[in-house]
């Protein structure tokens, strides 16, 4: 049997990597920046993270349909150069407005990743595999984390920090030409053997083409999935762009002292993105349902959260590396089961519309939390509550998917409301 599918994978695991470096670099670099750019601190900072999440928001309207219109090769190429483009900018920006104005721009073209990656699972893996493909390409959040205090200190030095944006960004440029190469549908590809896609189309035949937004929008199912992205999705933004900010601050750190503490948060998180995956896949395996095999892993992730609320009262770097380290991991079993739910409930061809309005609402709660968390740090000097919300986030939002959707069964999308279809 051929590979193709974990090629593939891997492919959607590079772009995630590119994704959070060229979103990571400015995060890591706020504090530098604040002695560069007349006016920045951490309302204007939360200003800016906000005009990032809510091009992603309005990204996320439009993404998950395009994704279905274009199909993932053509969707994803065009994402992928705007976003490359778009990373670069912030080397030009001057001031709070431009650097907004170029994270705006950036967050409208990163919309398209997760919608397309989910997509792209779902066409290219079966239901048995999808947890562990989505968990494996959601680690690439991880080590895209991991490796901008690792490179961007290094080109600081080398071609300044302008400089650092147009070569992170260039990076898109070298995984789209790959792509273009090499992707094609599952059907389609000359690499694939009969016998990988005999194991890809194993699950039954769907009867549906197309599915327009007037019947997604109004599902349950697609509120499900929303709610829990809206709850948890802001707490990842936290860390991603609270995280360099808050040990800098909290323990007197530099650009080279704070490398190792953020490494090794997003070294274990990678653990958690592939091993929360791996736990449902796992029991699907064992025999267990969909339903009882991605809210267990979900319920094991959210309990793992809930020691970080004691982080902001910890005076040690490494014990507080050690709690926030634990949480992200958490996050990411937690966010790579959930991205599986539209997947379990939904025919192919409404996953990429059902993924964009649950990561639109997850912007929109980021943009939230942004605004909030400016405000919280200048005028109160804490994180506490913060950690808080980030303590119960994840026990709520699985509380609430398991009330509205108790068995985790398909949706019914026929016009009428009254044909099941099975997805």
């Amino acid at each position: 049997m051929s590979r193709w599918r974990w090629i593939i994978c891997g492919f959607l695991f590079f772009a995630t990597v590119i994704a959070y470096i060229d979103r990571g670099v400015i995060a890591y670099l706020e504090k530098f920046l604040e002695s560069i750019i007349p006016g920045l601190n951490s309302v204007k900072y939360g200003y800016i993270l906000a005009a990032f999440q809510a091009a992603y928001a309005i990204g996320m309207v439009a993404a998950g349909g395009v994704t279905d219109k274009l199909g993932t090769r053509k969707a994803f190429a065009i994402a992928i150069g705007l976003w490359s483009v778009a990373a670069m900018l912030p080397g030009a920006a001057f001031s709070v407005i431009t650097f907004g104005i170029a994270m705006f721009l950036l967050g409208l073209g990163e919309a398209a990743n997760f919608p397309a990656c989910i997509k792209t699972v779902a066409e290219w893996f079966p239901k048995r595999e999808r947890a562990l493909a989505t968990g494996i390409f959601n680690s690439g959040a991880n080590i895209g984390n991991i490796a901008v205090p690792l490179i961007v200190p290094g080109l600081v030095a080398l071609v300044t920090w302008r400089g650092a944006f147009v070569v992170t960004g260039a990076a898109g440029i070298v995984w789209l030409i790959g792509w273009l190469v090499y992707y094609r549908r599952p059907e389609q590809h000359r690499g694939v053997s009969q016998a990988e896609l005999a194991l890809i189309l194993s699950d039954p035949v769907e009867k549906l083409e197309a599915v327009p937004w007037s019947r997604v929008l109004p599902r349950k199912e697609t509120w499900a999935f929303a709610i829990g992205k809206f709850l948890t999705d802001p707490i990842w933004w936290f860390y991603l762009f609270w995280l360099p900010r808050y040990l800098q601050s909290t323990f007197a750190l530099s650009l080279e002292t704070d490398r190792l503490p953020v490494v090794l948060v997003y070294s274990v998180s990678t653990v958690g993105s592939v091993g929360g995956g791996w736990i449902s896949s796992a029991l699907l395996k064992a025999g267990k349902s969909p339903n009882v095999s991605r809210k267990t892993a979900m319920l094991i992730c959210a309990l793992c959260v809930v020691p970080v609320f004691a982080a902001p009262y910890i005076h040690n770097l490494w014990l507080v590396v050690a709690l926030v380290g634990l949480a992200t991991a958490a996050h990411q079993g937690f966010s790579a089961n959930l991205f599986t739910l539209p997947s379990d409930m939904f025919p192919k061809a409404a996953v990429g519309s059902v993924i964009g309005i649950g990561g639109m609402s997850g912007a929109i709660g980021g943009v939230l939390l942004q605004l909030a968390t400016g405000y919280i740090v200048k005028f109160t000097g804490s994180y506490v509550p913060l950690f808080i919300v980030a303590c119960v986030a994840y026990l709520l939002a699985l509380l609430i998917i398991h009330i509205i959707t108790p068995r985790l069964a398909p949706a019914r999308l026929d016009s009428q409301g009254d044909a099941e279809i099975t997805a």
